[in-house]
């Protein structure tokens, strides 16, 4: 959150709405997202978000609940042709899907082919449609601070809902810097999603104070039992 929301008291039913539960290993097995889909149920997670191929099964895992169903695009390189990434998403939302994270080109950016950077997002945010959410992953550990507010700027010009600081594949994760960065960079019009390392308590709330409105993590659960009594 911002300076104004520093002194916040943080409950944990708030930690747990802005938690992506989040499990997204290739070996990930239909037991584990099971197990995933209950505890998100059990703790009110705001979404689960695992890879595409497992859209459609997480989907009927949490049909009669209220937590929403999260895929990944482009993942985690974000390398791919964008007709690839918009067929992807377009398939994540037909399988149950109403929030896409996706990876933009780093390459792209970083050589200053931003025409290229905003189309590759325009692709998915046209399929995804408005009534679902567009996250865009402009993995920040690979990226100068000049860069990473770019990669910002075009994300919300190209219709993205939330940035997103990591795929948690790179060599590096989330930081109270880079949300801040990022915050600033977006003002109030897209927020900022932080993931990748934050496995406690004190860390996620760090990151909702430096600005993160949603956390992407895999220790939900261990992060909700370390919240104050």
């Amino acid at each position: 959150m911002n300076d104004q929301r520093s002194n916040t008291v943080i409950t944990s039913e708030a930690m747990a709405k802005a938690i992506d539960h989040t499990v997204l290993k290739p070996d990930a097995v239909p037991a584990e997202l099971e197990v995933l889909a209950n505890e998100a149920i059990t703790h009110g997670f705001y979404t689960v978000c695992v890879n595409s191929c497992h859209v459609a099964l997480v989907h009927k895992l949490l049909k009669e609940s209220d937590v929403h169903v999260c895929t990944v695009v482009g993942f985690p390189l974000g390398a791919m042709h964008p007709k690839s990434k918009a067929f992807e998403a377009a398939t994540a939302i037909e399988d149950g899907a109403s929030e896409v994270d996706m990876v933009l080109n780093i390459g792209a950016l970083k050589s200053g082919e931003f025409k290229t950077v905003q189309e590759d997002i325009q692709e998915v945010r046209q399929v995804v449609g408005s009534g679902s959410v567009l996250k865009v992953i402009i993995e920040t550990c690979l990226l100068t601070d000049k860069e990473k507010v770019a990669a910002c700027k075009i994300a919300a010009s190209a219709g993205a809902d939330f940035v997103k600081t990591s795929t948690g594949f790179s060599n590096g994760g989330a930081t109270v810097e880079d949300v801040r960065l990022m915050k600033q960079s977006v003002g109030g019009s897209v927020q900022v999603k932080a993931s990748g390392g934050i496995k406690d308590w004190d860390k996620a709330v760090a990151m909702i104070r430096a600005g993160a409105s949603r956390i992407g993590t895999s220790s939900g659960v261990t992060i909700l039992e370390q919240a104050p009594k």
